[in-house]
């Protein structure tokens, strides 16, 4: 018996169909994503007040804390977005949609 119609090998790299990123040079880590960082921020922001507040240093008004934190976070989200895509406007075009 014949075992030349036998499947290809996954693990063999070697193979014609298989894709190599050479030409595409390094593949390094993805970029954060604005959202997290924006929402780290109010986080940190947030805990930051609390810890203020506890300390006595300074008395808060909490509608008015929130109001200010949401404020600060639409202008991020916004801007960061913006900021993205541009960044994803000068990339060449590779003909995938």
């Amino acid at each position: 018996m014949s075992t030349s119609n036998q499947a290809p090998d996954p693990l063999d790299r070697t193979t014609a169909g298989s894709t190599t990123t050479a030409d595409q040079g390094p593949v390094g880590p993805a970029p954060a994503r604005v959202g997290t960082v924006v929402w780290g921020l109010i986080v940190l922001a947030l805990a930051a007040l609390i810890a203020v507040a506890q300390l006595g240093w300074v008395n808060l008004n909490g509608t008015y804390v929130l109001i200010g934190l949401m404020i600060g976070a639409g202008v991020a989200l916004v801007v960061g977005g913006v900021l993205s895509a541009r960044k994803r406007d000068n990339r060449p075009a590779t003909g995938k949609s």
